[in-house]
């Protein structure tokens, strides 16, 4: 007896199939935007990841930051870096409730903060708030955190933070918080218990007058990796934290600072061409995080969004930039942003990569 037509073309199709399987990547093997099917298939740096507005199926895509210090140097000021920053960095996916409420509010990344950190983020965007007789990072409702908002309190995320740097002694983390806490030296002690105050980068080392920061090797030698900005302009003076607008401009955040084009200052902050803030902060996300955008704002959007800003700031590249979902992408994503930023301060090439290492500003490798 012959072989039916079905059975032939079942046999084609499987051959077919396996043929397929077989000349495709896996096993730590596929490269950046190969097709994938578990994070397994991806090569070091990159993971699994389906963005449905920017490719079909599943790609491999970046999931860490290049260590600008270990490719080039960190013999320069702090200020001639660029640093990957996580917007609401607390407010993390499947973190469990601490109030015995559930949450009802939005998150705006997937990752701990110590895979945050661990992944190459180097400042990370807080909410403190008054709760519960503590510190908590919180969302809020009119200024004021609840049982349904909050994330867990300060000291939890800050004792991570505290690990890193214990682990990591060439590393420096900026924290930048939006700041609601008014018990008196509410915010310093919380700092001195989760034991981070050894680290602590002190407030008359920070220029005000447009000068250059300390460098990044002095920061390192002197154990000064901590560098802690608030929103809160009294505690300059009550508790030697630093007031986030004498030293740093920033663009508007939210849909605000997305429109392609426009980089215009939030409120709070001078003008992004005032010279005499040494630092530049560029937003890049949604008022309402939405997932199944991020991946497409987090790639050619934010790199276009850069450039715009440079100008906006007076030719001056961002030193940091802030992100929801900062491993969401079309391929590099906001890792390649910050790629872009260290080799445009550091060397004046497009990408760190093409950085001469030793060498002066503009010697680019093809």
């Amino acid at each position: 007896m012959g072989f039916q037509p079905n059975f032939v073309m079942v046999i084609v199709a499987l051959f077919f199939i396996f043929t397929v399987a077989s000349a495709s990547c896996s096993d730590g093997q596929c490269r950046l935007l190969d097709e994938c099917s578990s994070d397994g298939d991806c090569a070091s740096g990159l993971y699994c990841f389906s963005c449905i507005e920017g490719f079909s199926g599943s790609r491999c895509v970046r999931s860490k930051i290049t260590d600008q210090f270990k490719l080039l140097n960190n013999s320069l000021p702090f200020n001639q870096y660029a640093f990957l920053t996580t917007h609401n960095a607390f407010a993390i996916d499947d973190e469990p409730s601490h109030t015995g409420v559930p949450r009802f509010t939005f998150t705006n990344q997937e990752d701990s903060i110590s895979q945050q950190l661990n992944n190459g983020v180097r400042a990370l965007m807080l909410d403190t708030y008054d709760f519960r007789g503590d510190v908590w990072v919180c969302h809020s409702f009119g200024g004021k955190c609840y049982d349904y908002t909050a994330f867990e309190p300060a000291i939890d995320t800050l004792k991570e933070i505290e690990a890193f740097l214990a682990a990591n002694p060439s590393e420096i983390v900026t924290l930048i918080l939006e700041d609601y806490v008014r018990a008196p030296k509410g915010l310093s002690n919380v700092f001195t218990q989760a034991g981070l105050m050894k680290y602590w980068f002190p407030l008359q080392n920070m220029p005000k007058n447009g000068q250059d920061w300390p460098l990044v090797s002095d920061m390192v030698a002197n154990s000064q990796r901590l560098i802690v900005f608030t929103s809160m302009q009294s505690k300059e003076q009550t508790e030697g934290i630093a007031y986030q607008w004498n030293y740093m401009v920033e663009n508007q955040y939210g849909d605000g600072g997305m429109h392609a084009g426009k980089c215009p200052n939030r409120a709070e902050s001078s003008a992004l061409d005032n010279k005499s803030k040494r630092l530049v902060l560029v937003n890049y996300f949604e008022s309402v995080p939405i997932k199944q955008t991020t991946c497409k704002h987090n790639s050619g959007d934010l790199i276009n969004m850069l450039h715009t800003c440079y100008g906006a700031a007076g030719s001056r590249w961002a030193n940091f930039v802030a992100v929801d979902y900062y491993k969401r992408s079309e391929g590099g994503g906001s890792f390649q942003a910050a790629d872009t930023l260290n080799g445009k301060l550091l060397c004046g090439c497009d990408d760190i990569h093409s950085c001469v290492p030793g060498s002066s500003s503009g010697a680019c490798t093809p």
